[in-house]
């Protein structure tokens, strides 16, 4: 595409307000800067994040009005002069982490997540629901040519976010790990890494769906805890020997969850933290916490290499993120259906309808 095929208006969604809703309107299409590239965004994978950042649920200013969306796939069609190593017409992604200032201490250390001038797409910065977005070229994510867009729009930020707790986690191949929220967008494709990396998975959900979807995605046994009369008894039960799974993935949208973990993980056992429930916070008993040797950490989005390594475990095909498609325009009803929790898997919104 030609700088002279670019056009000047494009279709996005629009958070006016802080709480919403989203409105589907024409906006000018930006320009990229001399670091910067244009990618004409093609789909883009709806995490509940962007629900969070619609509603102003964290601590973190948010740019308002507000183009959310950060699990962007497209083509580059435009690049600033200082880009030499992204071509025109490459396939690249939108992640959470738009840029960062690449010379403080967390961003020489492979940590740039943690820079304290790190911006954030979809919520910072403009994010990937429009048809025309901005990436810095550092931090754009590589995407293979023979992947496609649409199916590794969602390995962008839940693939790449569940890879990199579990990898957090210090499980090692052959041990057990319990996924909370396995049957959701982050879960489905946490339960599919895990067993990529050689974890036997205890998922844990609620429904006769999301159970129906765990398994056949490769959990080794499930939790109801809609049925469930204890669940603590139901997660040790579960494990090989009864004593618990080495390391819990905590994806839940809710309190709860965060405060069950500690009572099931095996002694010296990872909890690892990674859903964001709105003014949540953790608790765990001191005297089991020392005399049990738990450790309790977070785990936030990954680094540039996690990226690559994530986007090949699905170039392998290890991964297939289970997805639903719809039309930009009806991304408020994916909020809807998010708000009252009847999502299995994710959903991806095509940016030309």
């Amino acid at each position: 595409m030609s700088g002279t095929d670019i056009p000047k208006e494009q279709w996005a969604q629009v958070v006016e307000k802080t709480g919403g809703p989203v409105s589907y309107k024409q906006i000018p299409v930006p320009q990229p800067g001399p670091d910067e590239v244009l990618i004409n965004v093609k789909y883009s994978g709806v995490c509940h994040t962007d629900l969070h950042a619609m509603k102003g649920d964290w601590p973190i200013p948010i740019k308002m009005p507000l183009v959310g969306g950060h699990e962007g796939a497209g083509i580059v069609v435009a690049r600033g002069e200082l880009v030499k190593d992204i071509e025109l017409g490459e396939q690249v992604g939108i992640k959470w982490l738009h840029g960062s200032c690449m010379n403080c201490s967390f961003c020489r250390t492979a940590d740039e997540p943690l820079c304290p001038e790190a911006q954030l797409s979809g919520y910072t910065v403009d994010g990937s629901f429009q048809q025309y977005a901005i990436g810095k070229a550092a931090h754009v994510a590589r995407i293979p040519k023979e992947c496609s867009l649409e199916s590794i729009a969602p390995i962008l930020c839940a693939g790449l976010t569940v890879y990199k707790g579990l990898k957090e986690s210090g499980a090692r191949a052959g041990q057990e790990v319990a996924i909370v929220g396995a049957g959701g967008g982050l879960g489905s494709m946490a339960i599919q890494y895990a067993k990529a990396m050689g974890f036997h998975t205890i998922a844990i959900d609620g429904g006769a769906e999301k159970e129906q979807m765990c398994k056949e995605l490769g959990a080794a046994a499930y939790v109801d805890f809609k049925s469930s009369k204890n669940v603590v008894e139901d997660v040790k039960k579960a494990s090989f020997d009864g004593l618990g799974p080495q390391a819990v993935l905590l994806l839940a949208v809710s309190e709860g969850p965060f405060q069950q973990a500690s009572h099931y993980v095996r002694s010296r056992g990872t909890i690892v933290c990674v859903g964001l429930p709105a003014n949540a916070f953790l608790k765990a008993p001191v005297f089991d916490t020392v005399t049990r040797m738990i450790n309790i950490k977070g785990s936030y989005v990954g680094n540039r290499q996690d990226t690559a390594e994530a986007i090949d475990f699905f170039r392998r095909g290890l991964i297939k993120a289970p997805y639903k498609v719809i039309g930009l325009s009806k991304l408020q009803d994916v909020f809807h259906l998010m708000e009252e929790g009847k999502i299995a898997g994710r959903y991806v919104v095509d940016t030309s309808k």
